[in-house]
């Protein structure tokens, strides 16, 4: 499979305009192009998937291990003629004190990819090159094949810029003008997601790839992509690793006061008589302009295991789908859209008896605020005894966590690794029995696991723990 990675020097170099407008020009070329994303950001692939017309896909190595970033990568490009992969942050930015872990950087030595490097021009001419020679030098393994000079001001510039860049020995791929920018509205968690904007989305990034394909050679990038190393190994299989899954041994949890797990639970581990499928009962999963932040691995993890996956828009519809047994409410932004989903009375009402009944409700950030009493003085669904609001302060970053108790979704000492990503705050920020302990340097619980409800600011993503999706779905089956 012919691959690159989109890197760059720091956030804001211009990786999101160059790795989707190459997508689009690629795929504007008859080219079936996959599509993917170092980390856990949820937005950027929505952009992806509107330039290829495929599921955007996350690789990140924090949340799933650096095992399963080769087997998640082959799923994804099944059937394709070449793969991008946008970056992270800088080249070698990753979690934090944890080394190389989840940076672009290893990603791109997993995937054995060459790295194009995007570099913000605008304020330099001949240090481009000391700039350059420090990421094509700072790790031998990772191969910068080449560099795309970005937002750059003139012709002459331009030839500054070449010329110092001839003594790296760093072909030049491609050069935007600063004037073309194509401007891709944001505000607090990032670019606004294609949801909210389709109509100018599809816009922006057909004129994304028509700023590549008139200021980048696409035929050296393909060229450069051919030259990735050969990748072994099974791509990733969603009914392998529900029917397969077998989890390590749980953790003691960590926070001070937390009741610790009964040492006698063990992780559950699936019987060889399953059937292939557990018997297909219907799990609703929350979507729409309101609920945009979902991995598609989980949807295939669910229908795996035997459900009868159907997405439904809490904005828009009044009802849970019909003979639904069990709930999935992924993240997204509610508090935008917070007067529209409490003026949607039936449903909340819905929501709330579906989960009095005891049926299973899993719900992450977003779907957390939805659960709440109410979010910034707006009623919501009243499921959990809390009130949440928006704040000034960011939270954001990675994760260890242990399950407190027994769940819809884990047994108590599972260990996920997860990321918080909000500018908004729950009171209480936990309930009489949490999710999650966090384990060091965070140190405290999070999270309310009440009677079939599981509901936490915790993003996971699945494909780690496939044991989650199977688990979910039986108690559906029994609830």
């Amino acid at each position: 499979m012919p691959r690159l990675v989109i890197a760059a020097p720091s956030s804001g170099s211009g990786k999101t305009t160059v790795a989707t407008g190459l997508m689009a020009a690629f795929a504007a070329r008859g080219l079936a192009v996959s599509p993917h994303k170092v980390g856990p950001d949820y937005i950027d692939p929505g952009y992806h998937a509107l330039a290829t017309g495929r599921v955007g896909r996350n690789l990140d190595a924090y949340l799933c291990g650096p095992e399963l970033i080769g087997p998640l990568f082959a799923h994804g490009a099944r059937g394709c003629d070449i793969a991008v992969v946008e970056g992270v942050m800088g080249l070698y930015d990753g979690a934090a004190g944890e080394g190389e872990l989840a940076s672009t950087a290893q990603v791109a030595k997993l995937l054995r990819a060459p790295v194009v490097l995007v570099v913000d021009a605008s304020a330099q001419s001949r240090s481009v090159a000391a700039l350059v020679h420090g990421f094509v030098s700072w790790d031998p393994e990772v191969r910068v094949g080449g560099v795309i000079l970005n937002k750059v001001a003139s012709d002459r510039h331009e030839v500054l810029l070449r010329e110092a860049l001839e003594s790296v020995g760093v072909p030049v791929l491609g050069v935007l003008r600063r004037v073309a920018q194509v401007d891709t509205p944001s505000r607090h968690l990032g670019l606004v997601p294609v949801a909210e904007r389709r109509g100018a989305a599809v816009e922006a990034v057909a004129a994304m790839g028509a700023q590549v394909a008139d200021g980048c050679d696409l035929e050296a990038l393909v060229a450069l992509a051919r030259s990735a190393g050969v990748l072994s190994g099974a791509a990733w299989d969603a009914a392998e690793g529900v029917l397969g899954f077998s989890p390590p041994p749980p953790l003691p949890v960590p926070s001070p006061g937390a009741a610790p797990p009964d040492p006698r639970h063990r992780p559950e581990r699936p019987c060889p008589q399953t059937p292939d499928r557990l018997g297909g009962v219907t799990v609703a999963v929350a979507g729409g302009p309101a609920f945009t932040f979902s991995y598609a691995e989980h949807t295939e993890l669910l229908a795996a295991a035997g459900a009868d996956v159907v997405v439904f828009d809490p904005l828009r519809d009044e009802q849970l789908p019909d003979g639904t047994r069990g709930l999935v409410i992924g993240g997204g932004f509610p508090e935008v859209y917070a007067a529209e989903l409490s003026a949607n009375e039936p449903l909340r009402k819905a929501v709330g008896e579906l989960a009095l009944s005891g049926a299973p409700v899993a719900a992450e950030c977003a779907g957390l605020l939805y659960l709440c009493r109410e979010l910034d003085g707006l009623p919501m669904c009243g499921v959990l005894d809390a009130a949440a609001r928006l704040a000034e302060r960011l939270t954001l970053g990675y994760r260890d966590a242990v399950a407190v108790g027994d769940s819809v979704l884990a047994v108590a000492g599972t260990r996920l690794r997860g990321h918080e990503f909000h500018r908004t705050v729950v009171e209480p920020g936990a309930g009489p029995a949490p999710a999650w302990g966090m384990r060091a340097p965070e140190r405290r619980v999070e999270g309310f696991v009440q009677q079939s409800v599981h509901a936490s600011y915790l993003h996971t993503h699945w494909a780690a723990a496939p044991g989650v999706a199977r688990r979910f779905v039986e108690r559906c089956g029994t609830s």
